[in-house]
């Protein structure tokens, strides 16, 4: 089948482009520099025309609230139209673990926005919420660093790999429509802290990584639960020690 994966350049995107290929299919990576913007419609016809799915791994430029509000909104609004008028039978977002919890954040509440708008639509959809990935504790740690220091809360989290999360997005989109919501997590429940500090210590980063009650994630309060997938994830095997010291071969 023909799928078409908008961010398909990117991180996640471009492993599910080269895991969709490996099994047979006709994945078609759709960004800017590929001619295709979400924000404007343009390539958007194009791109779309013979597609069976459509996969939508793409993120915001900005992080800023009403920068990524809008973001999400035109570009989802633009994408589902497209698909509309193409006759694309599945569309797959990915989203966040916790999104739903997290609404006092800017950025969470912008993927609230974007999931509604899926599910508004009247278009075969599943959606992808998966946790944070290995790859992101460096910035992690940067958006939660105060004066030096990285403070978070004490709170738990179940980070997986990127291809982890790619092979996720990959068996959504070759599936029939959930027309609902998966999620997906890595094996352990962990601290923040702990892989923090571990990443920052393998990268020789001198910052020190301290537990704060008062400290929030990504601006919004959280327990030590909230950001951990409920009993029904589908979890990874990849510990985050074994991918780390993977990384440092």
């Amino acid at each position: 089948m023909k799928v078409v994966v908008i961010g398909g350049t990117g991180l996640i995107g471009s492993k599910v482009v080269t895991q969709l290929r490996a099994e047979g299919h006709e994945a078609v990576p759709a960004a800017p520099n590929t001619g295709v913007n979400t924000l404007t419609g343009e390539g958007l016809a194009e791109v779309l025309d013979g597609a069976s799915v459509v996969v939508d791994v793409s993120n915001s430029p900005s992080f800023a609230d009403d920068a990524v509000m809008e973001f999400f909104r035109t570009s989802t609004t633009n994408l589902l139209k497209a698909e509309s008028d193409a006759g694309v039978a599945h569309h797959v977002a990915l989203s966040v673990v916790g999104t739903d919890r997290l609404q006092e954040s800017g950025y969470f509440r912008a993927k609230q926005a974007q999931e509604d708008l899926i599910r508004d639509s009247g278009m075969p959809y599943s959606i992808v919420h998966a946790t944070q990935f290995f790859e992101f504790m460096k910035g992690l740690a940067d958006l939660s660093t105060v004066d030096g220091t990285v403070r978070v809360p004490p709170a738990k989290f179940q980070p997986m790999a990127s291809d982890d999360v790619a092979a996720a997005v990959c068996r959504t989109a070759v599936a029939s429509p959930l027309d609902g919501m998966v999620e997906v997590g890595g094996p352990e429940a962990l601290f923040l802290e702990d892989p923090l500090r571990t990443a920052l210590s393998a990268a020789g980063d001198p910052r020190e990584v301290v537990t704060d009650p008062e400290a929030g994630y990504s601006g919004a309060p959280v327990d030590e639960s909230t950001l951990l997938p409920g009993p029904d994830a589908e979890l990874a095997t990849t510990r985050y020690a074994d991918w780390l010291a993977a990384q440092q071969r």
